[in-house]
């Protein structure tokens, strides 16, 4: 018998005071059996750092024509494409020919950190790429909010996040390593 997804629910007031984006925004995640906790709140923040009104998840681990997250205009055309991890060059190649803008959002410690040298060379002449790393702390941090129903108030500004839910606030501050040219943000 295969195992279903799990319904997470996640209520996010975002104040995001770089790009002066403000709204409630009432999600259901479905997480996937492979996807770990910690993946799903990478998804929330990349979802929390991005918000607009047409940014959606896309169909999950186990489709691979589409990434994590994207927001497309009215037309269908893909605006922006957001991986999390650390997807192929390849992946992201064609991304890059797919979308204006590609997002990577890279975690994971060590295994970024190796990912990010290997990579660096071919994807730095991808000129719609931004590649934003969090930190194994962060994302330690960030993990220890899950739960299955969340009601956090994330505050962006100054490029540091704050996630605060009823009993603790968590502060998680990506870096960019690579930023690209088109930056919507």
């Amino acid at each position: 018998m295969a195992l279903k997804a799990t319904v997470v629910k996640a209520d996010l007031q975002i104040s995001d005071m770089d790009r002066h984006y403000y709204a409630s925004h009432g999600l259901t995640l479905a997480q996937h059996p492979s996807e770990t906790d910690a993946r799903l709140m990478v998804r929330l923040l990349a979802f929390a750092l991005f918000a607009e009104e047409r940014l959606e998840f896309g169909r999950g681990l186990s489709t691979e024509e589409d990434p994590d997250l994207w927001r497309r205009d009215y037309t269908g055309d893909v605006e922006q494409w957001i991986d999390l991890g650390q997807p192929d060059e390849s992946r992201i190649r064609r991304a890059c020919g797919r979308a204006r803008e590609v997002i990577v959002v890279n975690y994971g410690g060590r295994a970024a950190d190796l990912w990010w040298e290997k990579n660096t060379a071919g994807l730095a002449r991808l000129r719609n790429l931004s590649v934003l790393d969090l930190s194994a702390t962060d994302l330690d941090a960030l993990t220890s909010l899950f739960a299955r129903g969340m009601r956090l108030s994330v505050m962006v500004q100054d490029g540091e996040v704050q996630l605060i839910d009823d009993a603790r606030t968590v502060t998680v501050t990506p870096v960019y390593r690579q930023r690209a040219e088109t930056a919507s943000a």
